[in-house]
């Protein structure tokens, strides 16, 4: 499903990200776990090609992800809040995106019906994204990245700024996702959320990948080690 080859992206003469090869396979859940400024997102970007590499390449299903638009139809992402038009209601923004990927208005009312448990539908018609609290912002755009019905998915911190309730229902639905063949790559600082879920951890330091971990019985405490967590 996803592979990276020689990748290498430099900010003034500075390498933030260095990946030989790295391979993963379709139906995978993958967490990517590191301190700030370790190489995360700018991976996530990447694959996006929504930067551009200094060197080596992405493929998506075999095809380079700069030379080709036909991986956008089966992606699905959010990786912050510029993925968002601020000045539609979740609901306009979430119609917008279903348009661009075969949905009509029952397509909508159905998923509403299916996620009123992570955000209420009055909040989600009455205010401007805009106007919503950070917390709202991303349930919205993950929830947009969700309803394009992806074959891989893609989210960059996706359990920041929710509260409780919401972390519960979206761990719920990604390993629902995952189950039904749905390839989940995610960003987390939260090492709790990303063992319950991954069954795949790559531990990126200084734009590398310094350890890539098969989720068993012990590995919260192996990265919680790591990451000197009291």
């Amino acid at each position: 499903m996803i592979e990276l080859i020689d990748l290498q992206k430099d900010y003034s003469n500075k390498t933030v990200l260095a990946v030989k090869q790295l391979e993963i396979s379709s139906g995978c859940f993958v967490g990517l776990v590191g301190n700030n400024g370790a190489g995360k997102t700018t991976m996530l970007s990447l694959i996006l090609d929504l930067i551009k590499s200094t060197s080596g390449k992405v493929l998506l299903k075999g095809n380079d992800v700069a030379k080709t638009e036909n991986w956008k139809t089966y992606t699905g992402s959010y990786l912050g809040e510029n993925f968002l038009i601020p000045f539609l209601t979740p609901v306009e923004y979430l119609s917008y995106i279903g348009t661009l990927h075969g949905k009509n208005k029952a397509d909508l009312d159905l998923f509403l019906l299916e996620i009123s448990g992570f955000f209420s539908n009055e909040s989600m018609e009455n205010k401007y994204i805009r106007d919503l609290s950070l917390g709202n912002k991303n349930k919205v755009g993950i929830l947009a990245a969700i309803y394009t019905s992806p074959e891989l998915l893609i989210l960059d911190e996706p359990f920041a700024n929710l509260d409780p309730g919401s972390q519960s229902w979206l761990k719920r639905k990604l390993t629902e996702l995952n189950q039904n063949g749905v390839t989940v790559l995610m960003s987390s600082h939260d090492l709790k959320h990303v063992t319950d879920v991954c069954s795949r951890i790559l531990l990126l330091d200084n734009g590398n990948i310094i350890n890539d971990i098969n989720v068993q019985k012990n590995v919260l405490v192996e990265l919680e080690s790591y990451f000197n967590v009291h």
